[in-house]
Formats: C-alpha cells, sequence, structure tokens
C-alpha cells in the first residue's frame, strides 16, 4: 500500500513480509537464517514491486487447443545492487524474475562524512529500453541511493524505482528530495537515524548480518 503523505512510497505490509522481517531484526539470528529469510522477504516483495510490469499477448499450444496469453518481458527489466548487502535482496528478485539483466554499483560510506564513495559501476546494454529496479536493504542516510540512482539516470532508463527492506523517516525525505520522480518500496519505515547514521530500531548492518562480517 502508499503511504498516506506521499503516494510515492509503498509500504509492503503482507503478514508474511512483516513476520519475516520481525525475524530478521532478532539479534539471534543466525547468518545462515538471516541470509534465508533475506531471500524468502525478498521473494515476496518482488511480487509488489513487478504488479504494474508491462506484458505482451504470445501465442502459446495448451494440451487441448491454441490460445493467446500473456508474459512479461524480463529482459526489459533491470536490477541493480548496491554492492555489497544488496546481493541478498536481488538474488531474491532473481528467483521470480529469472529473465532480468543485472547491474551492479559500488559504494562505500565514508565513516567521517557518511557520504557514498563508489568504487565500481557496471549496468547493463541498451539502458534506454529498460526499467530499473535498485535494490538495498537499508534506506538510511539516502546518501548511498542518491548516488547511485543519479549515476543510472545518466543512463536515462525508462523508469527507476528503489526496494530496501528498512528505512526511516530521514531516508525518505532525502531520497524524495533528491529524487522525487522514483518510487520507494519497503517493507517498514523505523523511527529514526541515529547519530552514526544507523536505523532505530532497525537490524543493525545487514551486510554485516549477511555475510558475517564484524
Amino acid at each position: 500500500m502508499t503511504t498516506p503523505q506521499d503516494p510515492m512510497v509503498h509500504l509492503i505490509d503482507h503478514p508474511l513480509v512483516q513476520h519475516k522481517l520481525t525475524l530478521m531484526r532478532d539479534k539471534n539470528a543466525s547468518t545462515t537464517s538471516f541470509r534465508t529469510l533475506l531471500n524468502e522477504l525478498s521473494m515476496l516483495m518482488a511480487y509488489e514491486v513487478t504488479r504494474d510490469m508491462p506484458m505482451q499477448d504470445v501465442e502459446i499450444e495448451t494440451p487441448l487447443e491454441t490460445m493467446t496469453a500473456r508474459v512479461i518481458d524480463g529482459k526489459k527489466l533491470a536490477l541493480v545492487s548496491i554492492l555489497r548487502a544488496g546481493t541478498g535482496i536481488l538474488d531474491g528478485f532473481l528467483s521470480v524474475v529469472p529473465g532480468a539483466r543485472v547491474g551492479h554499483i559500488g559504494l562505500y560510506r565514508d565513516p567521517a562524512t557518511l557520504k557514498a564513495v563508489e568504487y565500481y559501476f557496471k549496468m547493463p546494454k541498451d539502458m534506454p529500453e529498460r526499467d530499473v529496479v535498485v535494490v538495498d536493504p537499508m534506506l538510511a542516510t539516502g546518501h548511498s541511493a542518491i548516488a547511485a540512482i543519479a549515476r543510472i539516470k545518466a543512463l536515462k532508463p525508462k523508469s527507476i524505482k528503489f526496494v530496501c527492506l528498512l528505512t526511516c523517516p530521514e531516508g525518505v525525505k532525502a531520497l524524495r528530495e533528491a529524487h522525487p520522480d522514483v518510487s520507494i518500496f519497503t517493507a517498514a519505515i523505523d523511527r529514526q537515524l541515529n547519530s552514526h547514521g544507523y536505523i532505530l530500531p532497525g537490524l543493525g548492518d545487514a551486510g554485516d548480518r549477511i555475510f558475517g562480517t564484524q
């Protein structure tokens, strides 16, 4: 559903999504459990994010007769993962739309300024023909998402959506102000950021929890 304050912000509040997110938040969840839950939750979110994907008619033969039926063209969809944590969401989306093309953008957050610093950028060809879904587990300060979307916009894709597990009012505000044409899809809008730029109550550092690092 969209939030009452902004129709471009979509809160995916399906009971299964919320259940799995709660299990992921638990600090006692193992790395294996966290990864599995993230994959499952991402697949569930993918159904909502791709709800308005364009379709085309094709002719097929059922065991009984010929018919015209609708299919999506997954090859026109580009999933862009913000490294490194975006990989966890990417895998779930690819399970639902395996024909999608994949791009990667490497960004890290400068610990002093909290600004995003780019170190890698690789996108599919023919971006003006593609609808783009950018994935990253957390939308906190918004710096990484804003920088990634700005780089992608330079390639002039047909459309851009941003998908995250968690965000907060500060992150939503920053991204909406920088890119008002980009829809945000999230499973939760948490209370606030702390002084280190982490979401509260949040789930910790998603990348560390996915990969078992500190």
